[in-house]
């Protein structure tokens, strides 16, 4: 089941990401459009501020994908040196310090997007930007992000219980310079 709960999270996660980038490849083509008619003396306007929240939303979401690519970065001089089930629990209590500081995030965030949908809050730029527009796919990929980090952390202590390190380590486990080496 822990297996089969990690590959739906990658496979989910891979679509995710390739949505993201559809939506990266958009304002790109935006961003260059607006170059192209600012040499033609024009002008779209607020192609900074639309990247910024294209790239705030972006970073929010493409966390869980990091996440089950194993492409966070952990220190892990102490890990290297241990074995088996040593490091499964290291990789555990990373998971787990992750998935906690994600969950808060995510619930700090609710306040943040509730007061600005309560008070109609618009950016204080030339666009006027409603900032629920953007702060409900943002922190939609933060409670994503800390949901995917719970499962992955669940699926991890399944695996762990049944002594399944390899499976474990890799799920969740990190791979340094060393590692790299062999």
């Amino acid at each position: 089941m822990a297996l089969t709960l990690l590959s739906g999270l990658r496979r989910l996660n891979r679509t995710i990401a390739i949505l993201v980038g559809v939506l990266l490849l958009a304002c790109v083509v935006f961003v260059l459009a607006d170059i192209v008619l600012r040499q033609m003396g024009s002008s779209l306007g607020g192609t900074d501020e639309i990247s910024g929240y294209v790239m705030a939303i972006a970073t929010s979401w493409g966390m869980a994908f990091t996440l089950i690519e194993l492409g966070h970065v952990r220190i892990d001089i102490l890990r290297g040196r241990a074995t088996g089930g040593v490091r499964a629990l290291f990789d555990l209590t990373a998971m787990l310090a992750l998935a906690v500081t994600v969950t808060l995030i995510a619930v700090r965030g609710w306040p943040v997007l509730s007061r600005s949908l309560a008070n109609s809050s618009r950016a204080n730029t030339p666009l006027e930007t409603p900032l629920a527009l953007v702060q409900a796919p943002w922190l939609a990929g933060w409670i994503w992000f800390a949901l995917v980090s719970w499962l992955t952390f669940v699926a991890a202590l399944t695996l762990i219980a049944r002594r399944d390190f390899a499976a474990s380590e890799a799920a969740i486990g990190t791979f340094g310079e060393l590692d790299a080496l062999k």
